[in-house]
């Protein structure tokens, strides 16, 4: 059966998201700007619905993508769950670990799928370097290392992921949660969190670099560093084994060529063989991502990258935050 789905949110990632549906079929479409909707629903041959709540509403969608900013992500998934819709909600789901309790108590009331945009789990590179760890040629895992960073833009400071009220939170709630994601993917989930979040140069009320020091309650560790102030955009994630180590660079476009290098050491130690991978063909990793979500459908199935993962990663941002003094919990109305 094919699946009807409707795109809350037809920005940049919201067409990302209605290019990499695969058999799916986009049913509507709605956007805060008319306009974005409109030129979207043209383009996939859907309607437009000028209210959110009427996609809820249509018993030809099965799924709801939410793609809105982030203060709209956690109301509009509630009541999609609330709805009995499946849900693909981009990170980081909510602002605040206490926005994102509600849709975990839903979705197991309704028993519904929700899967959380992180897609990077699903670019080829960490793809191949899960399986590389999954059997074992990397031996034990010790620690990870993993950068993230882009040099903003003319007027970066004004946009809306430097309001805390829309955003709850700068560069570490933006890219860090993706990082944050990664290392427990490969690492499990950590029991000591230290960091530190600050703003040095956009004049904004959000951070701009976070420093990250994870721990597990084994001792396996994560370093992790998020910036909006690297100038040259970055992409870099190491993974460190007792027989090697995995070091994955680029995610495409300004980011660079993505590339996994395999650094095999060798019994007598000294410099190691090493083998590398190149994945120049373009980011499939939305097409790849949603094609398992349909997967979690069908089988009925906890996707792999949910809200309790979303919500693991909310935990760490706040800590980080209220020990650098920014206080981003979203206010009563």
């Amino acid at each position: 059966m094919t699946l009807g789905v409707a795109i809350i949110g037809c920005g940049n990632i919201g067409q990302k998201r209605a290019r990499a549906l695969g058999d799916a079929r986009l049913v509507a479409c709605c956007d805060s700007v008319p306009d974005r909707a409109e030129a979207l629903a043209s383009n996939q041959r859907a309607l437009v619905c000028r209210d959110w709540r009427q996609t809820l509403e249509r018993d030809d969608v099965d799924i709801i993508i939410v793609a809105t900013t982030n203060e709209s992500l956690a109301p509009i998934a509630f009541a999609a769950i609330e709805a009995g819709k499946h849900v693909l909600v981009e990170k980081p789901a909510a602002r605040s670990v206490d926005e994102i309790e509600p849709l975990i108590k839903a979705a197991a009331r309704q028993n519904v799928r929700v899967r959380v945009g992180f897609n990077h789990r699903y670019h080829p590179a960490l793809i191949q370097a899960r399986s590389i760890v999954d059997h074992g040629e990397l031996g034990e895992l010790m620690f990870v290392r993993g950068r993230y960073g882009h040099g903003g833009r003319l007027g970066y400071d004004k946009e809306w992921r430097a309001d805390p009220a829309l955003s709850g939170g700068g560069e570490l709630i933006d890219q860090g949660v993706h990082l944050i994601d990664l290392a427990h993917w490969f690492l499990g989930a950590f029991t000591v969190v230290e960091g530190f979040a600050a703003t040095f140069f956009w004049q904004m009320p959000v951070d701009d670099n976070a420093f990250l020091l994870l721990r597990t309650a084994s001792d396996r560790a994560a370093f992790l560093h998020v910036s909006c102030t690297e100038w040259k955009n970055l992409f870099s994630f190491e993974i460190f084994g007792r027989r090697g180590k995995l070091q994955i660079d680029g995610l495409g476009r300004s980011y660079g060529v993505e590339r996994l290098t395999f650094y095999r050491m060798l019994p007598e130690m000294g410099p190691p063989e090493s083998s590398s991978w190149e994945y120049p063909s373009g980011d499939d990793s939305w097409a790849v991502e949603f094609e398992e979500f349909i997967e979690d459908i069908e089988q009925r199935r906890t996707p792999s990258a949910g809200l309790i993962e979303a919500r693991a990663a909310l935990q760490i941002v706040q800590k980080v935050y209220q020990r650098s003094a920014y206080d981003h919990s979203p206010q009563p109305a």
